[in-house]
């Protein structure tokens, strides 16, 4: 739990076993403030300005295209700099490469080759934000070269990472659905 004061906001932001929550107390009375999820799944705080009587956006989840969950279906990253910014994961291709090239990516990216579970690699993709771990495989006891033999020997295994755990230590995830929301950090 870590509390914070921010100008005319305290705030509080837990997460741990049981929960990830977040509350806020304002600290000026008055000033009027609403924490809202609009319907794209986006964080936003308003406040009230008196002087316009409207709410204006103090604060919003949103940075970029990229933010937006989902944005290039499963199997493509989000990369905000490159035109178009959805891109197939290598291996994988759209389906209608001129709609994709033109921003439309409703066409989702699919395999250029059938998994055969004998003899398939996987390539490394660095500087990526985590697909969403809903359906995946933790283990935290092994390391890469365990983690990646245990995805190799599992047909179902489409991706796998070694990540750093929270208090130390690391850990491998495997993903054996398909994975969405990915997106490329400059390094």
């Amino acid at each position: 739990t870590d509390m914070h004061l921010l100008d005319d906001l305290m705030y509080n932001f837990t997460e741990n076993r049981e929960e990830v929550a977040y509350s806020f107390r304002l600290t000026n009375h008055s000033v009027y403030s609403r924490l809202t999820i609009n319907s794209d799944g986006l964080l936003q705080r308003f406040e009230w300005v008196p002087e316009d009587q409207e709410w204006t956006i103090f604060w919003s989840t949103l940075k970029d295209s990229c933010d937006i969950y989902n944005s290039c279906g499963p199997y493509a990253y989000c990369d905000v700099s490159t035109s178009p910014a959805c891109n197939c994961i290598e291996g994988f291709q759209p389906p209608y490469p001129q709609e994709w090239a033109l921003g439309d990516v409703t066409g989702r990216c699919q395999r250029k080759t059938k998994l055969s579970c004998i003899g398939d690699k996987f390539i490394r993709l660095r500087n990526m934000k985590l697909p969403p771990t809903t359906e995946v495989i933790v283990d935290k006891r092994i390391g890469f070269k365990d983690c990646e033999e245990r995805c190799t020997s599992n047909c179902n295994c489409l991706a796998f990472a070694i990540t750093d755990i929270r208090n130390g230590g690391s850990g491998c995830v495997i993903w054996i659905e398909e994975f969405v929301d990915i997106r490329n950090y400059a390094a």
